[in-house]
């Protein structure tokens, strides 16, 4: 298959690239300013033209910065422009290559659900939350509305958290874990759902080449675990100790409170509904097994 995919230099986009070279794929990756520009919603329609499958993972980083108005709008028009620009660009052209519809691939993520689900469980079914987060993925996900109207497939994978010891929320934990200082985040009551990165990038192929799925599908693993529960199979699995407790209102004070609130102490028990039904077969399931893959993962 011929793939365009925008966002190849992050955590996931990287992987894909890789995985589709080696299975013998074809693969365009889109160029801010030559290709793109995600700010403006511009995309040259030319170079999807060739295309059968477009990704875009691409979106300015949600936790790397404290939120300001500013920091917000950024983080949100860097998804919404840049999802409606290529949904604009793909909705220009007709079928794919071998013929029948184009497949897009507009990334989204679990926050969607909103961030204060507690412990109930969440699947495609579920609606949306109010939250900034949410009202961005609601956005986020409308925003390929023009090729889903042209005739193009387009599905929305919703993104947990995706863990790989190169980067990402793994990433950023492995240095104080390493040195002992491991902490539960809040009450560390609150469900993470996590993915390893080979099952996401599995999953995103997966979700190209079943054309029995459309829109929302999870991509989670089957076992979301508690806050507490991950730092401690962490500590486990670096042989660290993980007595320490970083309290609510302390991260709200560094973070601001809807930072907060919406990324290190939101609770989304998210499912895999759809990708389980589908016959998906994770690699990494459990969470033990999980994490020894993504301190692994190079």
């Amino acid at each position: 298959m011929i793939w365009a995919v925008a966002g190849a230099n992050g955590l996931v986009g990287s992987a894909l690239v890789l995985r589709l070279a080696a299975e013998g794929h074809e693969v365009t990756r889109l160029q801010r300013g030559a290709h793109w520009d995600p700010a403006s919603g511009w995309a040259d329609p030319g170079v999807l033209a060739g295309a059968d499958v477009l990704v875009n993972l691409a979106g300015a980083g949600i936790g790397d910065r404290r939120w300001n108005p500013e920091r917000k709008e950024v983080v949100r028009s860097s998804r919404v422009e840049g999802t409606a620009g290529l949904a604009r660009a793909l909705a220009g052209l007709g079928p794919a290559p071998g013929g029948g519809p184009r497949t897009f691939l507009a990334v989204s993520a679990v926050g969607y659900y909103g961030a204060d689900a507690g412990d109930r469980v969440l699947t495609e079914e579920s609606p949306a939350g109010t939250d900034f987060l949410a009202r961005l993925c609601t956005e986020w996900e409308a925003a390929a509305e023009p090729a889903r109207q042209a005739g193009q497939r387009v599905v929305h994978p919703r993104l947990g958290l995706v863990l790989s010891a190169t980067g990402g929320v793994l990433g950023r934990m492995l240095r104080p874990f390493r040195l002992g200082l491991g902490a539960r985040l809040g009450s560390g009551r609150q469900f993470m759902s996590w993915i390893t990165r080979e099952d996401a990038v599995s999953a995103l192929i997966h979700l190209a080449t079943d054309r029995s799925l459309e829109g929302a599908v999870n991509v989670t693993g089957p076992e979301p675990a508690t806050n507490a529960e991950l730092t401690a199979e962490l500590g486990r699995a670096l042989r660290r100790p993980t007595k320490l407790a970083a309290p609510a209102g302390a991260l709200r004070l560094v973070l601001g409170r809807e930072m907060a609130d919406e990324t290190l102490l939101a609770s989304q028990r998210v499912r895999p509904a759809r990708l389980e039904a589908a016959g998906f077969g994770f690699r990494h399931p459990d969470l033990a097994g999980g994490l020894r893959a993504a301190l692994a993962d190079r």
